[in-house]
Formats: structure tokens, sequence, C-alpha cells
């Protein structure tokens, strides 16, 4: 590295954020994959602004640049094989904002895909594509290579949540791609341009990111086949006939039966499941009863409260989800003077205690309970 460029990149990134030690550099020379290329120095930039002077030097003396996140990739592409700089983004890693409200979030590159699980946590939301290096990689990387791990085949790969990117391109401009919401149509769609592209296009510096809800229930099968192909045939016959096909017979029996329920009795409560997502989308009002648990009786205040709010509210009817207790059922049905719906069941419970054996099972008990209770209006 010449001596002027030296001093102008720790300039720029200043002494602790530059390295041209050989421990270093050795370390950079390799990723996850079978490819190696040693580099003449590594870089960590703490802002897109250094990005921008750091590619505007390299533009100028024409030095070659490799972004990097952790390394995890097996493509080769933080390997840097034309030599010259490496650009380890691995120290821009704040969070800049969580907005749950317009279910998205906005990060630097660096920050590790774990880290970022574990602060939507708290929300009830994720970003659902989960390589399988999730504990170490990070988000740039993700974005700059299209990952995707086991999940991908129900939520797709990074490129389906990334909304809009900001990008330093190779002579330190600074872009950005994309807008905030769900719905951006206008003009040439250089966000998806630049996800998978693994920095050969630019230098991804911060990344808006479109959350889904956590699902409240998770379940991992392992299920062993003959053959590569008895296993694809029993992946399409599952998306293409039973499953899907199903649940739209479920969607259409949901609609009937709130059609079929008096609009001054359409209120209920329960905890918030998938069939709770159905139901609300048609014109039911649900209430969560924090509290009332699924393993152990709610606590006397915690009942008291739902009573009173059924009181205040003039709810006609209860439905208490995976509350199997009958003496807590038959206790809010008697002080509350409301009707108590039929037992409903979620994704959890649907094995051990419902009758349903399986999910499109449990729906429609749910659906046929709800029916019941709510078309009898109050007790």
């Amino acid at each position: 590295m010449e001596q002027g460029v030296k001093e102008r990149l720790i300039q720029i990134a200043g002494p602790e954020n530059y390295t041209e030690s050989l421990i270093d550099i050795v370390a950079y020379s390799y990723d996850a994959s079978d490819n190696s290329g040693r580099p003449c120095a590594a870089i960590w930039p703490r802002n897109s602004g250094q990005v921008c002077e750091i590619m505007r030097l390299a533009w100028e003396k024409n030095i070659p640049v490799t972004p990097r996140g952790a390394g995890t990739g097996l493509a080769g592409s933080a390997v840097p094989a034309a030599g010259g700089i490496v650009l380890d983004m691995s120290r821009m890693i704040r969070i800049l904002e969580i907005s749950i409200a317009d279910r998205l979030v906005v990060l630097e590159p660096g920050v590790v895909y774990e880290d970022l699980d574990r602060a939507l946590a708290p929300y009830g939301f994720f970003f659902p594509p989960d390589p399988a290096s999730g504990k170490v990689c990070t988000i740039g990387g993700n974005v700059a290579t299209n990952a995707g791990g086991i999940r991908c085949a129900k939520y797709g790969v990074t490129r389906d949540y990334v909304l809009g990117l900001e990008v330093v391109l190779a002579d330190g401009r600074l872009i950005k791609t994309g807008a905030r919401c769900m719905k951006s149509v206008s003009g040439y769609d250089l966000t998806r341009l630049f996800v998978g592209s693994e920095g050969t296009l630019g230098i991804i510096t911060e990344a808006l990111l479109k959350l889904v809800a956590k699902p409240a229930w998770a379940r991992t099968a392992l299920v062993h086949f003959a053959t590569l192909a008895d296993a694809g045939q029993a992946v399409y016959e599952a998306n293409a006939t039973r499953y899907l096909a199903q649940l739209d017979a479920v969607e259409a029996e949901v609609k009937a039966a709130i059609a079929r329920i008096p609009a001054d009795r359409r209120k209920a409560i329960t905890s918030h499941d998938a069939f709770g997502y159905f139901v609300k989308a048609y014109g039911i009002e649900f209430i969560a009863p924090q509290g009332v648990s699924t393993e152990a009786e709610a606590s006397a205040k915690d009942v008291g409260r739902i009573i009173r709010q059924i009181k205040a509210e003039k709810i006609p009817a209860v439905f208490l989800e995976n509350v199997t207790n009958p003496r807590l059922v038959e206790r809010i049905a008697k002080e509350s003077g409301a009707k108590v719906g039929g037992q409903i069941f979620s994704d959890a419970l649907s094995d051990a205690a419902g009758p349903a054996g399986t999910y499109i099972a449990m729906m429609k008990h749910n659906i046929s309970q709800i029916e019941k209770a709510l078309a009898a209006g109050p007790a």
C-alpha cells in the first residue's frame, strides 16, 4: 500500500479502524468458501460518509475494494481475489429504527442476524429469512448474497423483505433505493438489482427491511423419503392440493359463519392466534385476556379484570382460548353474566387438549364453536 494512500485511509477511518497486520491480512484472505486472496489492508468504516470517502480514494487510485460482512458466505464474494482493500462493515452495527406501525426496521449492515431477532422479539415480530449462520452472519451480507435458510420455502428469501437500501457506488456516490411503503411500483426496481449482487454493484450502508408477526407456535418435523423424487412429490402434493386447498375452504367457511352472526353479537374474548386473524378480519372484536395461562388457572386478580371488562363492554359471549379448567369457565360465566362459548384451541394445544388433530380440523372446530355461541346470543 502506498504511504500516501495509507495515511489518507487512516485519516478517514482513524488508526484504530485500519490494519495491515499480517495476522489480520491472513484472516481476511478467506471466507467460508474454498477461495483465497490476500489483501494489502483492511478498514472498518463507522458510517456511510467514511465509506464514500474510502471509495472515492480507491476510485482515484484504481485500488480494488472488497466489502465483507462476517465472512460466512460460501460463494467466495468476501475474498479479495484482486488484492487491494477489504472493507469490513462489521462495526456499523446500529439499529436505527424499529417501526411496528409500519412493519419495518432500518439498520446498518453490520448488525448480526440473531441480534436483530432478539431486538424484534419484544414486539412480537421477526425478520423471516433464517440463514444457517444466523448466529454470526450480518444483515449486509444477507442482503448482498440474498441469503435464506430452511424457512425460505414458507417465507421466501431476503429479497422478499428488502424495501429499500442505501448504497455507496464504486466512485463514492451515495444513492438510496426503494421506499418505506409496502407497495412502491414506480420506476426501476433498483433495490432488487442490488440484492444478491454480492458487492459487485455497490456497498450497502443501510437497509430498510419488512417485518412479519412472529408465530405463537412453531414445530419442526423430520421426514425420511426413499428418494429425492419422493420428497419432491410429497412437497408438491402438500402445497398444491391438501393444505392450500383446505385453507381456502376454511376461509370461505369463516366468511359464511360470520355472515350468519347478528352484528350486535359480534364480540368475543380470546387471545391471538391464526384463527383470530381470519375472524377479526370479518368483524369480530378480539381482546386478549393477558394472565390466562394455558398451563395453570389464572390468578383471581386476572379473572376479576376479565369479568369487569366483559361487563363494561357488555360483551354477550366469551371465548377462552386454551382454558380447559371448568371451574374457571364457570366462574367467569356466572360473575360476568355472559354466555361462555365452547372451547377454542390454538395451535399449541390442538394435539394435546383439543379435539383437532390437525391445524385445519382445529380451525373448523373453532368456527363451529364460535358460531353456536354467538348465534344463540346471551344466556
